[in-house]
């Protein structure tokens, strides 16, 4: 899919400059809601949308970094594209690995392409309709393999993954009422990642998110054959504006699981 190809190319790129800051240090200010954000953030959508423009010039870009400076698109009806340039900030800022690159294709308010990138770790996700795959990226941020996933049948014995900063007595009540076995904690957007390669089963999520977390991790789970539901077990929608309860692109509470069983 060659929109896939630009989401790569394009996320590599921005992994190098993130790596360069995150290797130096980075200076931290907030921004008015009191979120972290930092020169990585920052230079890394500046490399993404100057990438998009070239390759999709005619398809609008919702990224958080200019939403965030008030620059929004007129989406409605269209086809869009939703980029985090640096998901897991406070991963970031505290030298941990987790933090991702993120870049989704929307279609009729579905996240149907996407990309994830972790520049610490080395390797990527990417998802479409013709199937899922994790990458593995060199020092010389280069693709050197690809291997194709899936998500795995939910067991009776899950395994969640959970967020290391965003625990609530919601997702707490969750695993105990689901008898979850096991879980283990990490940032960003490769918790729906883990679940997209068939390491974890679920990822509950009781908070508010937005749309750029979690579209292109969402998008390869969906294309590894798994789901991410809000609590009426409906496919987690994109593009949502004008919302009454919350300001706009915020998410509901949602489940991701691998491949569902009935729930």
């Amino acid at each position: 899919m060659q929109i896939l190809d630009t989401f790569e190319k394009a996320a590599i790129t921005a992994g190098r400059a993130i790596m360069e800051v995150f290797e130096a240090g980075a200076t931290i200010r907030l921004k008015s809601d009191a979120s972290p954000v930092t020169e990585a953030d920052e230079r890394a959508e500046r490399i993404i949308l100057a990438a998009l423009r070239e390759a999709l010039p005619d398809v609008p870009v919702v990224a958080e970094e200019s939403v965030s400076a008030g620059e929004v698109p007129q989406i409605a009806g269209r086809t869009f594209i939703l980029v985090d340039p640096l998901d897991g900030t406070k991963e970031f800022v505290n030298g941990r690995e987790d933090f991702t690159v993120n870049i989704a294709l929307v279609v009729e308010g579905a996240p149907v392409a996407g990309v994830v990138y972790a520049p610490a770790k080395g390797i990527a996700y990417s998802g479409s309709s013709t199937g899922a795959e994790k990458l593995v990226v060199g020092p010389d941020f280069t693709i050197s393999a690809r291997k194709v996933i899936r998500a795995r049948p939910v067991a009776d014995d899950m395994l969640a993954v959970a967020s290391r900063s965003h625990s609530t007595p919601e997702t707490e009540a969750f695993l105990d009422r689901h008898r979850v076995s096991s879980r283990t904690s990490v940032g960003s957007s490769l918790k729906f990642c883990l679940l997209a390669e068939g390491v974890a089963d679920v990822y509950p999520r009781f908070g508010r998110t937005m749309e750029w977390d979690t579209a292109a991790g969402d998008a390869v789970l969906r294309a590894a054959g798994g789901a991410t539901l809000d609590l009426d077990g409906l496919p987690l929608r994109y593009g949502k504006v004008a919302q009454a309860a919350d300001s706009d692109f915020a998410n509901p509470s949602f489940v991701a699981w691998g491949k569902r069983q009935p729930v």
